[in-house]
């Protein structure tokens, strides 16, 4: 006995030929290994994120350390750049434990007016992230003496 399987009956068995089936992994593949990439660039940036409000954080404090120290115009000047050294210290973070960065605060005071008496305070967290740059955040003051 012979069958004769015409295209009609072929295109009624509904299967994949070799060509569509390699197709479709290959596609596959590529939305994966995007998914993937994706994933990854995201974290990176949560991290460096984190890292960034840390080092913001850290220079914040060296600002109201600075900010605290007494100026007296007729007096007791201790807001001066020498009082304030370069300070290093880590950024915590408490999720976790491993990957430390070290991050160095750098606080530089000018004068910027003798009448009013005015100073500037400006602090810069310098801190850098695997190894790629050197990133810094800043802040800064306008400050007046004691009374």
């Amino acid at each position: 006995m012979m069958f004769n399987l015409s295209s009609e009956s072929r295109a009624r068995r509904g299967g994949f030929t070799l060509l569509e089936v390699s197709v479709a992994m290959g596609l596959a593949t590529l939305m994966i290994a995007g998914i993937l990439q994706g994933y990854s660039v995201a974290s990176r940036k949560a991290e460096w994120s984190s890292y960034s409000l840390a080092a913001q954080s850290m220079a914040i404090k060296g600002l109201e350390r600075a900010v605290a120290a007494p100026w007296r115009e007729n007096g007791a000047d201790q807001l001066v750049s020498s009082n304030f050294p370069p300070s290093a210290a880590y950024l915590c973070l408490p999720t976790q434990q491993t990957n430390l960065l070290s991050a160095t605060n750098f606080t530089t005071i000018r004068t910027i007016s003798t009448t009013p008496p005015l100073k500037m305070v400006q602090v810069e967290c310098r801190w850098s992230f695997m190894n790629r740059a050197v990133f810094s955040n800043t802040v800064a003051t306008i400050r007046a003496p004691n009374l």
